[in-house]
């Protein structure tokens, strides 16, 4: 019998894999899930080379795209990455600078990088231009209310829109907003996440949307690593599951090994909500990243300026580790969520898509033998 959702976007298993490696996409594509690539990294000319390898790599099957348009930033996009690079003070720069140092790291390599471009966050329309042109099945705003432009752009090419959410009120506002699908996201998901749990938001959600006299289907995030807690989120009502953690232990993913053995190494405490990479909370494994910005008192920059500011600093670290510096080490981080405590093992991409399949399976058998 097919699910709603595996009819709306063409998938086998409503199992959406948001990753930002096109390998991953792919793999949970051709295992019967749908792939979805965060394209928010990625310039408008970078998004077509990837998205054309998915076509080639996908051998047919659905996949989307997840573009990053936020409500509220501190800058005006329509200036250069430099202008807004030089608003960063010169504190966190210095700082930023002797953390490198320290750590024996050249300190150039961690500099903001300019150019003639705005960050990447100002550019969601044409992002999105250039993902229609290719056979997606769904785009996903992943921060605000999904602007009037994706709503229209997606209804002029029959493609679906999503937008994520962390609270009721959120999801009422893109009810409002006309979006086809909600991803209703728990505090416990890994990046951009509010603070209310999975297992109360997703109820929460799906009740408002019926209460406002809407028909549209929720997908469940935040924490999901098994088919267990798939069918158990679906006895509730949400639709499918959306889930990216998941996948950042395995070989396919961008992280590196580094990061991969210590996710595997760690438990579900050893997260953390800081502003200290983006501006906004996101959920990632605490280190010693997050405690030496503590011991600073440096409260976090507003949004895109964290993001110039830290992100060439942790990619000059995770190398540094990687090549076998303890210190930089001690410092890797990335964006998971809480549910890495699930995590014991680096299995492939399309390997957790079938154990999925099973664990559901089993998940709606245990539940049918209570009632025996």
């Amino acid at each position: 019998m097919p699910f709603r959702m595996t009819e709306m976007v063409g998938c086998e298993f409503p199992l959406f894999a948001f990753s930002h490696c096109r390998d991953v996409v792919a793999a949970a594509s051709r295992a019967g899930g749908f792939g979805v690539l965060g394209a928010v990294s990625y310039t408008p000319e970078q998004l077509e080379h990837e998205l054309a390898w998915i076509d080639d790599n996908v051998e047919g099957k659905p996949y989307g795209v997840d573009v990053l348009i936020p409500e509220v930033q501190a800058v005006d996009n329509s200036v250069s990455a430099d202008a807004i690079i030089a608003q960063i003070p010169a504190e966190y720069r210095d700082f930023t600078r002797n953390l490198l140092r320290e750590c024996g790291i050249g300190d150039d390599t961690g500099a903001p990088q300019g150019g003639s471009q705005a960050p990447n966050t100002s550019l969601g329309q044409e992002l999105l231009e250039v993902s229609f042109n290719h056979p997606v099945r769904l785009i996903a705003n992943a921060l605000g209310t999904a602007p009037p432009a994706m709503i229209e752009a997606g209804k002029k090419h029959g493609i679906p829109v999503a937008a994520l959410v962390g609270a009721k009120e959120h999801a009422l506002k893109q009810v409002e907003a006309g979006v086809d699908i909600i991803v209703a996201q728990g505090g416990e998901g890994g990046g951009h996440c509010g603070d209310v749990s999975t297992i109360i938001l997703v109820p929460e959600v799906i009740e408002a949307i019926e209460q406002a006299g809407a028909d549209i289907p929720v997908l469940a995030a935040g924490g999901i690593m098994n088919g267990r807690q798939m069918a158990g989120m679906m006895a509730m009502g949400a639709a499918g599951a959306w889930c990216g953690s998941v996948w950042l232990a395995s070989p396919e993913a961008e992280t590196s090994e580094v990061f991969r053995q210590k996710m595997v190494e760690a438990g579900s405490r050893d997260t953390i909500r800081s502003k200290h990479r983006t501006g906004k909370y996101s959920r990632q494994l605490r280190t010693a990243w997050h405690e030496r910005w503590d011991a600073a008192g440096l409260p976090a920059l507003p949004m895109p300026l964290m993001s110039l500011l830290a992100e060439p600093v942790l990619r000059a670290i995770d190398a540094a580790a990687v090549a076998g510096n303890p210190e930089a080490r001690q410092l890797a981080t990335y964006w998971v969520g809480q549910g890495l405590g699930l995590v014991n093992d680096q299995r492939g991409v399309g390997t957790i898509v079938q154990d999925f399949k099973t664990d559901f399976a089993a998940g709606f058998e245990n539940l049918a033998a209570n009632f025996e």
